[in-house]
């Protein structure tokens, strides 16, 4: 993969430092302040990338954005992105199964592997990979650690209310 002509930008957010890279296609990577953090040296940074990605993270973070609208250019083998447009389509708010998301993509026995494709998704939040959790309703894995997944998923309303009985 060709890391080649990327810009890239940072920016702050509720849930930490975010860093955005992408080219003239579109935006590329999102990742985590906690994760790989550092770009490559062949990387240039700019004030702003040519797309509104960071007026719309804004938008989302401030509850206002339900969906993005953004020229996406994720790099991944043709299995990894059939999960990540499957991804997708999962509704702001709601979550679904790994196993759901295998049969969404007309392969149920391929749970490991939508786990993986998953993990490995590099659009963190505008890919909604938060919205997969466990077939028991657990959170399970996430790339920003899982109080980023459990803040974003608590930001689209899609936990239950933590109730303290004592």
């Amino acid at each position: 993969m060709s890391t080649e002509n990327l810009l890239y930008t940072t920016m702050s957010s509720s849930i930490g430092e975010l860093l955005l890279a992408g080219d003239s296609t579109g935006l590329r990577h999102i990742y985590f302040e906690s994760g790989d953090f550092t770009p490559p040296s062949d990387w240039q940074a700019v004030a702003a990338l040519p797309y509104p990605v960071a007026d719309q993270l804004d938008s989302y973070f401030a509850g206002h954005l339900h969906s993005f609208d953004l020229p996406l250019n994720p790099q991944g083998t043709a299995f990894q992105r059939k999960v990540w447009a499957a991804l997708l389509e999962i509704p702001y708010g709601e979550t679904i199964s790994y196993l759901e998301l295998a049969r969404r993509i007309g392969n149920p026995s391929s749970v490991r592997a939508v786990g993986l494709a998953n993990g490995r998704n590099p659009l963190p939040i505008v890919v909604p990979c938060h919205r997969v959790i466990g077939s028991n309703g657990a959170l399970v894995g996430y790339a920003g650690g899982l109080s980023i997944k459990r803040a974003l998923l608590a930001l689209e309303g899609a936990l239950a209310p933590q109730l303290d009985l004592f």
